[in-house]
Formats: C-alpha cells, sequence, structure tokens
C-alpha cells in the first residue's frame, strides 16, 4: 500500500485524519462504496454471478432513500409490469409478501394484487422502511451467507490509492475514527448518495448546474452555477392521537423557519404553511385522514382489523421541509454538517407547526395528538437516519444525458414527430429503461423548480462510464446525468436499474477480462453484456406501443 498516495489525499481533505494506522486490508473483485438502492443492486448481481464483493454503508440500514432516508418509491406508470427490473419486481413483492403474512391484514387487503399498505398516493407501494431494509437484506442473504458479500455498515470512504487512470484502492473508517480497512478490488463502485468517490479520487464531475453553453439544454444556465443543487429534505415518520397532547419542545430557531418566506410565481409564501397554491389545494387534515397526510401515509389503519393500528403513519417530505438554504456537494464537512443540522431543525420546525399553530377546518389551530414514531424511522428522536437527497456530484460521462434527450416538447420538435409517437433518444448501448417527470425542486440558488414533460427514456452505458478514469462505475445519481435531467433520472426504479447494471458489467468485465470502456467500444462485447442483462431480467428498450398502465 502506498502510503505516501494516501497521505497526499489527507492533505486534500482537511478532517481526514492520517495517523490512525490502518486496521487491515481486504481483497474482493468488486468493491461498493454505498449501501443504497443502486450499491444493493449491484452486490445482488455481481454476487449471483460469483463475484466477491465488498459493499459498505454510512448508517446502520442498507437501502437509501428507501430505508435511512424514509421516503416510500417514486415510481412510473408501468412499474408493476414492465417498468422495472425482475429484481425489483421481486422486491416490491417480498415487501407486500411482509404484509400478506400479518394475521391483522383484513382479508380483502392480503387478496388485493397490488396492495399498498399505506394507501399513499405518492406510490403504489407506501410500506415502513424496516420492512424495505428486511426485504432487502433477505434477497442479499445467500451471498452473505456464502461469504460472497461482506457488508460494512456504519462506514465511509476517507481517501484513495490511484495511479494513473485506476483506482488502486479506498480506505474507509468504520464506527468513527477508531477502525479503519484498506480495499482493494480491480473495479470500484461509487453508490454514495453524494458522489464521494469522486472527488477522492480525482475523477472529473460536475457540481450543481451547467451552462447553456455546456450543455446546448434550453433551460440551462447562462453561466455555470457549481453551488446551484436541489433542496434536500430531514423526512420524519408520525402519527396522529386524537385528544392527547404530544407537542414536542418549541425549536430554538422556530421563529425563523416560521417566518421563512419563498418566492413563487411573483409572490412569497411562508415555508411552514399551505399558502402556497399548489400546497393550499392539498391541504392537510389527520382527522379526516386527508391531504398531505395521506400522501406518503405507509400504513392506513383501515387496511387493518381493528384496534391493530391506533393511528395511520405517514412520513413528511414535503414542500415544507425542503431545506434550501446551502448545499452539502462542493462545501467543507463542517459546513455540510451544518446544513444537515440546520435541515433537521426545519423539520423539527415543521412538526412544531402542524401541532401548535397550522389552522385547522374548525377555526381552530394546530394538532396537538401529531406523535413522533422513532421506532418506524429507527432512530431515537423519529427525523430519518439520514437526509433524503436529491442531487449528488456527477461523473463527466463519455454520454451525458440532457433535457432534450427526454423532454417530450423538445424530442417533438428536433424529430418532427407528434406527441403518440414521438420516443426519447434511442441509445444503442443501452442497458436499462426509466420514466418520471423532470421532478426540480427548489434549489440552493432561489430556483423555484419545475416538473417537466417526459418522455420513457433508456439509460445508455455510456452515462456509467467517467471520461478518464478506468475501473470506477457509478451507481447512484452520480451518473451522466445534468442538473436538469438528474431531476428525472434519481427515482428508487431507475437507481436500483443502475446499480444492477454496473453489477453485471462487473461480472462481464470479470469473465471476458475486459475493462467497462472496452466493453463500451466493442460492439461485439457490448451486445453480448447486454444480452446478459436481458437474460437476468432487465428491460433495454420499452415496448411500442406502450401499454396501458
Amino acid at each position: 500500500m502506498h502510503r505516501r498516495t494516501f497521505l497526499a489525499a489527507a492533505a486534500a481533505v482537511p478532517w481526514l485524519r492520517i495517523d490512525v494506522p490502518f486496521a487491515d486490508e481486504r481483497h474482493a473483485d468488486l468493491v461498493i462504496i454505498g449501501g443504497g438502492l443502486g450499491g444493493c443492486a449491484a452486490a445482488l448481481a455481481a454476487t449471483a454471478r460469483g463475484l466477491r464483493v465488498i459493499m459498505t454503508e454510512p448508517t446502520s440500514w442498507i437501502g437509501g432513500q428507501l430505508t435511512a432516508q424514509a421516503v416510500p418509491p417514486d415510481e412510473n406508470a408501468w412499474i408493476e409490469t414492465i417498468g422495472g427490473t425482475a429484481s425489483y419486481r421481486d422486491l416490491r413483492e417480498r415487501v407486500r409478501a411482509h404484509y400478506r403474512h400479518l394475521p391483522t391484514l383484513r382479508a380483502a387487503a392480503r387478496d388485493n394484487p397490488r396492495l399498498n399498505p399505506g394507501n399513499g398516493w405518492v406510490s403504489r407501494l407506501c410500506a415502513e422502511p424496516l420492512v424495505w431494509h428486511d426485504a432487502l437484506r433477505a434477497m442479499l442473504a445467500p451471498a452473505i451467507g456464502s461469504g460472497r458479500l461482506t457488508v460494512l455498515v456504519h462506514t465511509v470512504p476517507v481517501a484513495a490509492d490511484v495511479q494513473g487512470d485506476r483506482v488502486r484502492a479506498v480506505r474507509v473508517r468504520t464506527g468513527g475514527a477508531t477502525r479503519e480497512s484498506v480495499l482493494h478490488a480491480p473495479l470500484f463502485v461509487d453508490a454514495t448518495e453524494l458522489g464521494d468517490l469522486l472527488p477522492l479520487t480525482g475523477t472529473e464531475h460536475v457540481l450543481g448546474a451547467e451552462s447553456r453553453r455546456d450543455t446546448g439544454e434550453t433551460h440551462a444556465a447562462d453561466e455555470a452555477q457549481p453551488d446551484n443543487q436541489q433542496a434536500f429534505t430531514v423526512a420524519f415518520a408520525m402519527e396522529y392521537r386524537a385528544g392527547e397532547d404530544h407537542t414536542i419542545d418549541r425549536p430554538t430557531d422556530y421563529a425563523r423557519w416560521r417566518d421563512h418566506a419563498i418566492p413563487v410565481g411573483g409572490h412569497a409564501y411562508r415555508q411552514l404553511s399551505f399558502d402556497e397554491p399548489a400546497n393550499a389545494k392539498i391541504g392537510f387534515d389527520p382527522e379526516r385522514r386527508s391531504g398531505y397526510w395521506s400522501y406518503r401515509r405507509i400504513l392506513d389503519r383501515t387496511l387493518f382489523t381493528p384496534g391493530a393500528l391506533p393511528s395511520d403513519v405517514t412520513l413528511v417530505n414535503w414542500w415544507q421541509n425542503d431545506y434550501a438554504e446551502g448545499p452539502l456537494c462542493g462545501v467543507s464537512a463542517s459546513e455540510a454538517a451544518q446544513h444537515v443540522q440546520a435541515a433537521r431543525s426545519l423539520s423539527a420546525s415543521l412538526l412544531y407547526w402542524l401541532q401548535t399553530e397550522a389552522p385547522r377546518p374548525d377555526g381552530s389551530s394546530g394538532w396537538r395528538g401529531l406523535r413522533l414514531r422513532p421506532d418506524i424511522v429507527g432512530t431515537a428522536d423519529g427525523f430519518a437516519m439520514a437526509p433524503y437527497i436529491r442531487e449528488s456530484r456527477r461523473i463527466r460521462a463519455v454520454t451525458t444525458i440532457r433535457e432534450q434527450d427526454v423532454l417530450r416538447p423538445l424530442r417533438m420538435a428536433a424529430t418532427g414527430l407528434s406527441a403518440e409517437v414521438v420516443t426519447a433518444t434511442p441509445f444503442d448501448d443501452s442497458v436499462g429503461i426509466g420514466h418520471y417527470a423532470m421532478d426540480l425542486h427548489r434549489t440552493t440558488r432561489g430556483d423555484t423548480g419545475g416538473y417537466g414533460d417526459t418522455l420513457p427514456f433508456e439509460i445508455p452505458l455510456g452515462a456509467l462510464l467517467p471520461v478518464r478514469v478506468r475501473n470506477l462505475l457509478p451507481a447512484c445519481k452520480n451518473i451522466g446525468t445534468t442538473h436538469l435531467t438528474n431531476g428525472c433520472f434519481r427515482l428508487h426504479p431507475i437507481e436500483w436499474n443502475i446499480g444492477e447494471a454496473v453489477g453485471h458489467l462487473a461480472a462481464h468485465c470479470a469473465a471476458t477480462r475486459r475493462e467497462p470502456h472496452a466493453v463500451h467500444s466493442n460492439p461485439a462485447s457490448r451486445l453480448a453484456y447486454q444480452r446478459e442483462l436481458e437474460a437476468a431480467g432487465v428491460r433495454l428498450h420499452w415496448p411500442r406501443p406502450l401499454p396501458a398502465s
């Protein structure tokens, strides 16, 4: 191990301690840094094909968006049939099976092939984070039991050994600053939520919003804005106990958030309110079980026998607790930590406002029966283990997906085709499919977001390949998208598909002794890899015409 390389990396990372001796050195066929959905899918695919894999995870729970971040899946209209990979459908059905085995579930709900335990309307499958986590662990259990997969929780990357265009090893820290390991492999995967390996390895990447000159995108900024990044959110779980008082202590900066105004369409609206027109249309009423109460609801008590659940349970990831006061990428670790803490305070302030000042239909204020559910999110305070991240560092990729590749009106203008027959840009090197609107939340530069109409799209292999580094692959929100197209590629089933494609690519590279770029550039090798994906249940192209959803 070249200690000088780690010392050089440490000089660029002020918070990295370099006086802790290495605890151990580990070797694998594939090292995955980050245990979110992309990391889990990559591990599942690679180990199923015989690779020895090490996967790290900074929190207690693998699963990222679904678990530690406590966000039900945002999915496409065809997710129950053709809109996701076979393994992703397996994950979803395992979650449904958990609830079907509960004796308290009503027969009508048990017999519903599309059981939605929470009846939340953000997704066709709103369920508890721990149930998602347990389903993921069960899927990975055979690989863990056989020794092909090692999962290191509470583990983060701190430095990398890089030689030329290749990553030789990654140094990780487990459980604070007491244990460190050096992970060796011929291939590494960055499945972190913020693209943490990219700066550590010197991999060229992009932060924030690109300029129109860089991407040719109609809606891009005039100049690049690296600090212009989408809001993130600290979610929390709550229930409602009518007639009880579970009011939390008033947060110290509650007044700041209560009076904080956000400009939208030429008007300023209080963030802790339902004043903004789109929010007013939704509303909130836990007694009538309507509006935002049912939006991300993960347990609907009416699906269970009387008395089985004292209340519905809902997850709060709303407009009102989107934090856009500062970015998490491109700032120091201490500044990022301050933003996360401020975001937690915003979420606590939202809860306190709902309990004490939120207007009720009868003219009174507050629902004091709102109660945090720490057990739902696996923390002591009821707030999610990790913030929900919408935008990370992104690799400078062989292929960059731009809005003109996916936005319906732009594709219609470019092709001259009607709305009925126009498609997103087709890619010969497709490794999967996805669909979601270009959902852009508020940003740190004050952009109020948007919701662009996209076409069902493909995921090109070129978007998974850095322009220079040969043996590092992205498997999260860090692929070759732009600030704009990240808004439709960052969702749960797409991240899973990306990770699964990466896991199979690692296995293909190991079997053929080719590097990822060589697979991409050789038509025969690329076709063989794509056939392996299809055999594993990964759809590469949307059917035409599209079936009914």
